[in-house]
């Protein structure tokens, strides 16, 4: 019975394991969409700023609450859209301390010069806001939480308009270098921190399948994903299932050493042309379980799958491998290219897939190629956020990115623009329900004769 238990125990402590990688997957994923990590910063950062400033306030008695209202707006303004108008660390600090020195200036004028008894003037207030509207557009500090320090300095009862000015500049500085060295050191390196194909993805797995020209064509296209990195390697996989074995036992080393053979002179291809260590492995076995557990084997990360089609459809081999835990791509070869240097990636929204998609297409440009990124949409209204959303993309990799938003069916885009490019790379819509993909196919799937080469990126999963 003791025995049963502990079984159960551990049964359910593997399960649990289980689930919590599959949520932090989920979670990583989910924090890889720029609007996403922004929103969490938002809800995480501000909070504990303003905690902090009151921490601070109540041990200094110079410092007025009233700093508070334009501090918290000023703060969600720059972390909300830190490459945004307004998010400038020095004009976030000048325009504050500009509008309480508006607003004081202003307080000293109504009081001298149009002898205004109010309690709080209207002369002062209209007076505060001009002076701060013209002062910051001709110091081009324009900073809209700069006009509630100006019309709260008019009410600082308790303080001093000269200490809500100077606790005003002390605090915006103070969060003002907490923003920088957050976008600067997190925020500008997220790729860096939460895109592990920036980081990973450079052990590629080519299983060489299907025609010989096609597959080495391929092994060049892995080699070319993983030279981009230091600790690059690609991995030849020769599968030999069971149409292959011999009739006679005794001619099985025959085979395989003859498959290593070719594979070998592949291999020396790749190390020639791309300097990249390249190693040869040839399995017996199922075709789907051999690669995954060939790629565990060779501590691979990347599959880079020749493209198989069956009645249109992806074969039933590249939908086993994308349906792995290994992030993977399906190439198909069209021009007999071997070099990739104008790159179009298709994005339909932002997350995962497309990062990784145009992490990919970087390596293969490198600083001289060309590298587009593009979305289509149905409306002129969605056009604001379509842009924003591949700006954000863009500023993922270190190369050079054209963004294109086009108003256009995506299988019309691609082919009227895909014969000005060396490269598409698309998704898989792996990410989609099989009832999504049944209502509107993916595109790859609808895609026959396209102009260029064809990468089909799929993540793996967790």
């Amino acid at each position: 019975m003791l025995e049963g238990v502990l079984a159960r125990v551990v049964a359910a402590a593997r399960r649990l394991r289980r689930f919590e990688r599959r949520e932090l997957a989920a979670f990583g994923r989910w924090i890889q969409h720029t609007g996403n990590l922004l929103h969490l910063t938002v809800l995480t950062a501000v909070p504990l700023i303003i905690g902090v400033v009151t921490l601070i306030s109540n041990a200094v008695a110079e410092l007025s609450f009233l700093l508070f209202p334009p501090l918290a707006s000023g703060t969600y303004t720059l972390f909300a859209d830190p490459e945004g108008r307004y998010a400038s660390p020095w004009k976030f600090t000048v325009g504050l301390v500009v509008g309480a020195c508006c607003g004081w200036a202003a307080l000293a004028l109504s009081a001298q010069v149009f002898a205004d008894t109010a309690a709080i003037s209207p002369v002062s207030a209209a007076l505060s806001i001009f002076l701060t509207g013209a002062t910051t557009w001709l110091l081009d500090v324009e900073e809209p939480a700069a006009f509630s320090t100006a019309l709260l300095v008019l009410v600082t009862d308790d303080a001093s308009p000269e200490a809500y000015v100077a606790s005003v500049a002390a605090v915006g500085a103070l969060v003002a270098v907490v923003f920088s060295v957050w976008r600067s050191r997190f925020y500008e390196r997220r790729a860096q921190y939460l895109y592990d194909t920036a980081q990973g993805d450079d052990h590629v797995l080519v299983p060489m399948r299907g025609d010989p020209e096609a597959a080495e064509t391929t092994a060049l296209f892995g080699a070319t994903l993983a030279a981009a990195h230091d600790a690059g390697k690609v991995v030849l996989l020769g599968i030999l299932d069971g149409d292959d074995a011999p009739d006679d036992p005794a001619d099985e080393p025959v085979a395989t050493r003859e498959t290593a053979e070719r594979l070998e002179a592949t291999a020396g291809t790749v190390r020639t042309r791309l300097g990249v260590p390249c190693e040869v492995v040839v399995a017996r076995g199922p075709p789907v379980p051999t690669t995954v557990g060939a790629a565990a084997d060779a501590n691979c990360d990347l599959v880079v799958t020749p493209h198989e089609e069956r009645r249109g459809l992806l074969s039933p081999y590249v939908q086993g491998v994308f349906e792995s835990r290994y992030d993977a791509v399906a190439f198909r070869p069209t021009t007999g290219r071997r070099r990739w240097k104008r790159v179009l990636v298709t994005v339909s929204r932002p997350g995962d897939v497309a990062h990784a998609m145009l992490d990919f297409a970087a390596r293969l440009v490198g600083r001289s190629g060309s590298l587009s990124v593009c979305t289509c949409i149905d409306s002129e209204v969605e056009r604001r956020r379509a842009e924003s959303q591949l700006a954000d993309l863009a500023e993922t990799v270190d190369v050079d990115v054209e963004t294109r938003v086009a108003r256009s069916e995506v299988t019309a885009f691609i082919g009227a623009n895909a014969g000005a490019y060396d490269l598409l790379v698309i998704g898989s819509s792996g990410d989609r329900s099989r009832a999504s993909r049944l209502v509107s196919p993916p595109t790859f799937e609808r895609l026959r004769d396209v102009d260029c080469d064809v990468a089909i990126v799929d993540r793996g999963r967790p």
